[in-house]
Parts: structure tokens; sequence; C-alpha cells
């Protein structure tokens, strides 16, 4: 079975038109189902929690996140989400998930996520001392980071968001090289860190393609380094997308399931009112 659980409509509106697209470039690459995890960025549930938790000063980062929480965000409730997909549901085999951020609060996301019945929750490091380092248009603070540092907080954080309960798969882990800046130091460390707090709160990861496609670094999240600590640590996988666009759903899927079976791999997670299920890689 074939099934791809990271993508957002976020660039689209709660329209069934347009969602029909991720079907049909589903359908393309023989996915049997597929999931959508919308950002907690969609949601005003969430929103004090973005201004709580991001730089929002008068600094480069500031004034650019100011920005970003002004464009095209917090536009549909949760309810609005549900009902949505339960009307896709009438017609296509979906999964509805979330991707939330690495909040400081989470008791109040425990408390946002636990009025709904989600299939899964996806939590994501987007943020690292309230400086959304995956922007493109905030890369100008990569070379004013000690990389080590960057990576000590990567796994805190991650730590942080497995210690809380909250989630069932860690996304896009390490994608902190996402714009190539690349350890020179020792990062065994840290990644072993990040599969210790996965393997305790059985988190999955979410190998995830949009690195792949989508950024500089241009290879498959997690990177290999990582993948042989966590087969070694026996984390279970699902093999994801990460699309924003309805041609994106399942992109680079074959590519992916090749490069978790190099190893070892020969199941994946399946997930339903999140109870897991492994099925045959194929």
């Amino acid at each position: 079975m074939r099934f791809d659980y990271h993508m957002h409509f976020e660039y689209g509106e709660y329209d069934e038109t347009w969602a029909e697209g991720f079907f049909i470039a589903a359908k393309s690459h023989g996915l049997d189902e597929i999931g959508i995890s919308e950002h907690t960025h969609t949601f005003p549930e969430f929103e004090q929690l973005y201004y709580d938790d991001l730089i929002l000063d008068s600094s480069p980062v500031g004034k650019f996140q100011r920005g970003w929480l002004k464009t095209n965000k917090f536009k549909h409730t949760l309810k609005d989400y549900f009902e949505f997909v339960a009307r896709l549901k009438k017609n296509h085999a979906v999964k509805i998930g979330i991707e939330v951020c690495n909040f400081r609060d989470q008791a109040a996301v425990k408390k946002i996520l636990d009025a709904w019945d989600f299939d899964y929750r996806i939590g994501s490091v987007h943020f690292l001392w309230g400086w959304g380092y995956d922007a493109s248009k905030l890369i100008d603070e990569w070379p004013r980071r000690d990389l080590e540092k960057i990576y000590d907080e990567y796994a805190a954080q991650v730590e942080l968001l497995a210690a809380s309960g909250n989630y069932d798969i860690l996304g896009h882990p390490f994608n902190i090289r996402l714009f190539k800046f690349f350890p020179a130091f020792d990062a065994t460390p840290y990644l072993e860190r990040v599969a210790a707090a996965l393997k305790k709160s059985q988190m999955a990861i979410d190998v995830n393609t949009g690195t792949l496609y989508r950024y500089p670094v241009k290879e498959i999240s997690p990177y290999a380094d990582f993948m042989k600590v966590a087969a070694a640590y026996g984390l279970p996988v699902t093999i994801n997308s990460d699309a924003h666009q309805p041609e994106d759903c399942g992109k680079f899927y074959e590519e992916a399931v090749e490069y978790v079976r190099g190893f070892g791999y020969k199941k994946i997670l399946r997930f339903d009112k999140r109870e897991r299920e492994f099925v045959e890689l194929t």
C-alpha cells in the first residue's frame, strides 16, 4: 500500500476543484490514499502562539516575520478544515492530519489538538530561538549563527516536541541542512539525541522529499547519516512529499521508497485515528 501524509492546501482555498489536483497526482504515483496536514498557521486557534514565540522586533528577522504573520495566515478555523476534509472523503481515500510548529507552550497546543479527532499529528521544528530558519528571505541570518549551537538547539526542540506526547511523526528531520550549511564537527551526538527522544515517545520520522525539490540542498530528509541512526534505533518511517501545490503530491515517492530500503526498511507506518499499522513497503 502507498500513501503520502504530508501536504498542504495553504496556497489554494478549501475548494474541491482545486483539491482534486492532489488526488490526480496521487493516482499517477500509485498512491492508495493521501493525508492532508495543514500548517498550524492556517488556523486562528494557534495565532497567539506564533505571536508569543517568534522574534517580532525591529531587526531584519523581526520585520520579516511580522509581515509573514500577516500574509495568507489564520484564514480557516479547525471546524472549516474538518468539514472540508469530510466533503473530500465522500469521493476519496483521505486522512486528516496537522503539522504543528515547535511552540514553547505545549500544554496550550495539547488543549487545542485534543479537541479534534486527527488521524495523525506531525510535530516540526520550524523555529530556532524564535527565528524561522527555513525562510529563504532570512538566509543571511545563517552565517551569523554558530552551526553547532544550531544543531544543539534543534535537538533540544525535538526533545521538547517528543516529551509533550502530542505527536505521532517528526516532520522533515534535520532540514536544518536545507540551505547547504553542513557541519564540520561530528554531529553524531545530536543525531542520537533526536533518535533517543523519538524512540522514547514512539514517534515515527517523516521521510520527506520536499527538501529534494523545494530547497537548495536537493536531498531527501532526513539525510543519510540520520537515517543510519534512525534505523539502528528502530524508528518507524512514513514517506511523504510535503506538497504545497497539487502537482507535487507523491513527488519522488518512488525514489524515497528505494532510499529507505537502502537502510533496511521493509515497512512503513499507516495511521487511522492515531492508531498505528505497519504495512509493507511497495
